[in-house]
């Protein structure tokens, strides 16, 4: 799938010799993730660039069935030293549940509790709700110490070459080393709706779409993994991209 080309505008470009496969919202669907390993281990042996970027664009997370694996996955990944991970909206609202055991009822309407039994711990039926932040904090009893650290450690945005990549979007008129964490990594209809530059292409998640969306100033490659069971790869090197 090759991106539509901006009239009268150049295509936005990554340094030569580098290229960039990119992934979002795999949300527990370790299974999905290790055959976009495989397809990446394999363009690479093949293509051999001469600097190969992975980027990982958050919500790792919630909904889907082993959050657990997928975050060993990911660490595992990320010893190669070749990869990038940042924040999405559900490693953010985790961890400030972690940190405040009271807001587990909200985390639960956001698909913590398949993260929660990932990690073996179960939630006996009619819970109260006074009873959720027990849960929570048997589960950080649970939860190996490298993980908890990787969700604290996760960046906002990354930016190569004419790229810019995000978990949600960016707010349209704002300078993006001016933007807020707040949209980042939660914005919707502003971004999505606005036919603007934004100074970068950006490259996000967050916002499920069918299949992948490679538009003039954007492109969205949420395609809903837990629920669709399609998990797109993103793959850019000089002005072209590819969605697999």
């Amino acid at each position: 799938m090759s991106m539509i080309a901006p009239r009268n505008s150049p295509r936005p470009k990554l340094p030569n010799g580098v290229r960039i496969y990119a992934i979002s919202d795999i949300h527990g669907c370790a299974h999905l993730l290790e055959q976009m390993f495989a397809v990446i281990d394999a363009d690479m042996a093949n293509s051999r660039p001469y600097r190969a970027i992975e980027v990982f664009l958050g919500d790792y997370i919630d909904r889907g069935p082993d959050s657990r694996h997928t975050l060993d996955l990911l660490i595992n990944r990320s010893r190669r030293r070749n990869t990038v991970f940042l924040k999405g909206n559900h490693e953010a609202y985790f961890t400030s549940v972690l940190e405040d055991p009271a807001r587990a009822a909200e985390w639960f309407q956001f698909g913590g509790l398949q993260t929660l039994m990932s990690y073996g711990v179960s939630a006996a039926p009619g819970l109260g709700k006074d009873e959720l932040p027990d849960l929570v904090r048997e589960l950080t009893s649970v939860m190996p110490p490298e993980h908890i650290a990787f969700l604290r450690q996760l960046r906002p945005t990354f930016t190569c070459g004419d790229f810019f990549f995000v978990h949600a979007g960016v707010r349209p008129g704002i300078p993006l080393s001016e933007q807020r964490e707040q949209d980042l990594l939660w914005i919707r209809d502003e971004f999505l709706q606005s036919n603007r530059r934004f100074g970068k292409y950006v490259v996000h998640g967050h916002t499920p779409v069918k299949q992948a969306e490679l538009l003039e100033n954007r492109a969205n490659i949420d395609t809903g993994a837990y629920a669709t069971g399609n998990l797109t790869l993103l793959s850019i090197q000089g002005n072209s991209m590819l969605a697999i």
